[in-house]
Order: structure tokens, then sequence, then C-alpha cells
């Protein structure tokens, strides 16, 4: 989504000169570039203007940080307006009594009933809530069908009334229910439309009033641009809402919507669609947007995959072995098989700063899942490395794996460089230098 927006920001940083202060001379080409980087974006025009405008009052002028050079000094002052633009920090739902109501809305084909279900989701397996979605989109075909299909999958419950074809009663009916069963959260999916019209407004009025939801979430597509900023604002100004789900985000749309909705209906970017899995949902954080968008990675939602699968004494042992490089071969394994509950690779690769230099691709993978099947060819001495891999030992592992003893000898000098760089590595992981120093010692390492 954001590759190209990344490359000419990339391109507009390097358009700054030398020197010890940041001048309107020397940012002049870059503020343009960035200017024209945000347009073809789709950010809405007035949303970039004023954009430029901030950051440009905030760099002219200003002294440099000794050793920081002119480049780095104006990335961050890109990163912070453009987490600023976003929202600065997260925003969480709001709660109100049990059950806690929660209406989604939107256009037709916005993604509105799966991402019930991904909230849903999201709220029994982080928040520990007891959640019923309430099948109130009574307009296009078969979307009571999939709510239930949906929930059956995923173990939700869900509420429908297949004969009652009025939403508003439906919606009311599965609030009682819900107030009578002690469910936590009653998540309403309401009917969209192909365009904007009164009688679609007019519905989720008269649900609003029936159910009175403390949460009004709009559920846009990424992929329509401005045309979801707009929409969005036309949905806050008939019904009030109160936060937005962006979706799509893991496909080819522009970054407009993510940069523009607050600054135009006032009301946060609360959750973020990041794929069509079920979990495939996660809390909208502006400082990880504005460092995805300048490809610094996605630290801040990596390191909640990685404690959604690691537990923090897995954790603490591995870390001491990464410190004193005594990690063996079945710690790889253990990694290996905890790597798969966060995702695939190559997600995981797009959220660290510098992926570029660590191989995902099919062909990568493939060897990944190769060097599983050598160390499952191991005795467990071997693995723990208690006793030292003879050419004899290789064979057998070659053999029962399914490789070759060339592929056993590489895994086995991998891990010996591997060890080697940790011990190269500082007590204090803080004094390690920057990402790519790290990069610039491991790239010394032939990677098969």
């Amino acid at each position: 989504m954001l590759q190209n927006l990344t490359k000419k920001l990339r391109n507009a940083f390097a358009c700054i000169g030398k020197g010890k202060t940041l001048t309107e001379e020397n940012l002049a080409e870059a503020i343009r570039s960035v200017r024209l980087a945000l347009l073809d974006a789709d950010v809405n025009y007035s949303v970039a203007s004023q954009f430029i405008k901030k950051i440009k009052e905030e760099a002219v002028g200003k002294a440099l940080i000794k050793s920081v050079k002119p480049q780095e000094q104006f990335t961050k002052i890109v990163h912070d307006a453009l987490q600023k633009l976003m929202g600065e920090k997260e925003s969480p739902l709001l709660f109100e009594g049990k059950p806690s109501g929660i209406m989604l809305c939107g256009l037709q084909g916005s993604g509105k009933t799966t991402h019930s279900m991904k909230l849903a989701h999201f709220l029994q397996k982080k928040q520990q809530k007891k959640v019923l979605v309430a099948a109130c989109d009574l307009q296009r075909p078969a979307a009571v069908l999939q709510l239930q299909k949906l929930g059956k999958d995923h173990n939700i419950a869900v509420y429908a009334e297949e004969a009652n074809k009025n939403p508003v009663q439906v919606a009311k009916n599965a609030y009682d229910y819900a107030f009578r069963e002690k469910y936590d959260v009653v998540i309403f999916d309401t009917a969209g439309r192909l365009h904007l019209d009164e009688g679609l407004m007019q519905e989720l009025l008269a649900i609003k009033q029936a159910v009175l939801p403390k949460e009004i979430l709009f559920v846009a597509s990424a992929a329509t641009g401005q045309d979801a900023v707009k929409t969005a604002e036309a949905f806050h100004n008939k019904v009030s809402i109160t936060g937005v789900i962006l979706t799509m985000l893991d496909g080819d749309a522009r970054a407009g919507a993510a940069l523009s909705i607050l600054a135009v209906t006032k009301q946060p970017l609360k959750f973020e669609g990041t794929g069509e899995k079920i979990a495939d949902l996660q809390v909208f954080h502006p400082k990880s947007m504005a460092d995805r968008i300048l490809g610094m990675g996605d630290i801040v939602n990596l390191v909640r995959k990685a404690e959604d699968a690691f537990s923090k004494e897995e954790g603490k042992a591995i870390e001491q072995k990464l410190r004193s490089a005594t990690f063996t071969y079945a710690d790889y394994l253990q990694q290996k098989r905890n790597k798969r509950k966060i995702g695939t690779l190559k997600k995981l690769m797009k959220m660290m700063q510098g992926a570029d230099f660590f191989p995902c691709s099919n062909k990568s993978r493939t060897r990944f899942t190769e060097m599983e099947a050598i160390i499952l060819s191991m005795t467990l001495e071997e693995r723990e490395e208690k006793v030292a891999l003879s050419r004899s030992r290789k064979k057998r592992i070659a053999g029962g794996s399914g490789t070759s003893e060339k592929a056993v000898e590489e895994l086995a000098t991998r891990f010996k460089k591997i060890k080697q760089f940790c011990k190269k590595m500082p007590k204090n992981m803080n004094k390690m230098g920057s990402f790519r120093d790290i990069q610039k010692t491991m790239g010394k390492m032939k990677w098969r």
C-alpha cells in the first residue's frame, strides 16, 4: 500500500543539502517533493497544504542537533507531523453499560459484515469480552447467512431473525437478548447502499435511537482513497460517527484515506483491517502508520504480535540465550513454531526496518522449511549441541530430512556465524548501534 509514497518521501529527503541549519533554500526542493508525494497518494488537498505549512514552520531556521544529519532531522520533523496528523496516539473503544453497543455503518462493499466479526473476535480474544453480533443488514442478499457461517466457524454468537424484515426491531430485540444473557458487548451489523441515500441514513438513525450505541464506527475501504474520506464526512454529519475502521490496508491502496480522515471528520481511526483472515484486524496506531509511511518498519505491531505468541518467560529465556550465544538448534525450532503463530515470514519481514536485507521470497520460505526438516532429523543431543556433528551424523541427518549433506553443513556453518555475531553484541542492547550497523555485520554472513 505505502511503497510508492515511501519511495517518494525518501527521494524528497535526499534533496536536502548540507548546512548547520535547515533553511528555506535547502528545504525548498524537499518540501515541494513532499507536497507532490502526498497529493499523489490521494491525500486531501487542504490537509496536504496544512501539513506542508506546519512542517515548513517547524523546520525552517531549526539548528541541527550535533551528529544528526540535515536529512535525518527533517525526516524526524515529517514523522512527528504525520503522527500528529493521524491522532498522535491510539483511540480505544469506549464501553458503557452492559451490554455496550457498537454500531457499524458504511457503504455496501466496504466490508462491514466481515469486520463486525473481526471486531467481535478481537474483543473476545484481546479483551475477554462476551460478544454478540446482531444481523441487522436485511438489504443485501445472504448477509445474515454470511454472519451466521462466520459466527459458527469462529465461535462467535450471532443474533438473527430471518422472518423479521424490520432492521430496527431486530436491533432492539438483539439488545434485549444481549441484556438478558449478560453479554458485555453487542455489535450491530447494519445495511449499506451502493451510494449515499436518505433511506439509508434514516434507517441508521432509527437503529441508533433504538439501541443508543456507545460507538458508531464507519467502515471504509482504503482502496477508495478520498471517496472514503468524503463518505465518512457525510455519515458523520448524519449519524455522528465516533471512529473509523479502515479496511484493505493490505492491498494496493494509497495512503490518502489514512492521512486525511481524522483531519476531515475530526473522528479517529480506531482499527485497520490488514488481511482476509478473522484475526487480521489491529488497533490503529498513528506512530506505527507514520513509521510504515517512512519505511521505518512496524515495530509497534511486531512487538504486539510477538507478545501474543510468546510468554514473558519464553521471551526472557531466549533473550538470555541470545545475549550469551548459548541458543541451540532446539531453540531455533521452537522459535520457528512460535513464528508461525505470529504470521507468515513475508508479513513479518515487512514489519521490520530494512526488510529488503532479509530473505522473504517463496524460495526463502522453502529454505526455512528445509532447515526445520534438518533439525527435526537430529537426535536430542544434536539439537542441544551436546555432541558435535560429525560427517557420519550429517549424512544420517541429510537422509532423514530428505536434503543433502551440503544443506546440513550450510545450516551448521550459519549457526556458527550467528553465534559469533551474538558474542560481539554488547551486553547493553541499546548500545548496539543502528539497525544499519547490525545489517552491515550480518551482511557478511552468506545466506544460502
